[in-house]
């Protein structure tokens, strides 16, 4: 990456979970507060359903309503609607679980140059952060280093759809042509931006292959050290 010359781009995009930070953690921490959770306010839905079976019932939720994929905090919703009405319990209850349920996604833990990297590139470039989970980037300790950011939910349609690139170029005035996208998913971050004219640099913190069935990537980092490196250079 270290020939990349990215200019004219004035506009970054992230991806977050498994870019920024590592998302199986976190998620299995709510999910695990949620279930205590219930213990406490629908001890029936604690009894009858552990965390796996729980996990399952969303999955099942989200396969029966592949028009909500983009919705993940509307499926999860739904899933304890349906939970509630089915033990005649209020359905806020519902909203309740799902409640805590953000409150504990938010409790991210990002990998230990992302926060200081973010900063030194908000001094040059338009942050946007564009997920297709449901992190609030406002309320995670990450905070401070966006100028903006959009969930999948937000917009109507989750990557490799086009529109979270676009929301980011419409909030900043900064077309997609002038545009790096930063994510870990071959497909969903790196061959999405791609198709829409955008520079797209492939975060691989683990050393994975690239997948056979799409051309390599144009840019590679291993953390955002590099990513900075590669941008910045000596300014």
């Amino acid at each position: 990456m270290s020939t990349w010359s990215p200019h004219p781009v004035h506009l970054l995009t992230f991806d977050l979970d498994d870019t920024l930070w590592p998302c199986k953690p976190v998620i299995q921490a709510a999910e695990r507060a949620v279930h205590d959770w219930f213990r406490e306010a629908a001890p029936v839905i604690a009894e009858r359903y552990d965390i796996d079976s729980l996990r399952e019932h969303r999955i099942r939720v989200a396969r029966e309503n592949p028009h909500w994929a983009h919705d993940l905090t509307g499926i999860r919703l739904h899933s304890y609607r349906q939970l509630a009405r089915r033990h005649g319990l209020d359905e806020a209850i519902a909203e309740q679980a799902n409640a805590v349920f953000r409150r504990e996604r938010n409790k991210v833990t990002p990998w230990p140059e992302v926060a200081e990297a973010l900063r030194a590139l908000r001094e040059h470039f338009v942050l946007v952060a564009v997920s297709n989970g449901n992190a609030q980037i406002e309320h995670t300790p990450l905070a401070d280093c966006f100028h903006h950011a959009f969930m999948a939910e937000e917009v109507g349609a989750a990557k490799p759809d086009p529109a979270l690139f676009h929301a980011a170029a419409e909030v900043s005035g900064i077309p997609l042509w002038q545009a790096a996208h930063i994510g870990d998913d071959p497909h969903r971050d790196v061959e999405a931006a791609r198709r829409v004219g955008m520079h797209a640099v492939w975060v691989n913190r683990n050393g994975t292959a690239w997948p056979d069935d799409l051309s390599p990537p144009d840019h590679t980092v291993s953390d955002l050290r590099a990513l900075v490196a590669a941008l910045l250079g000596d300014r």
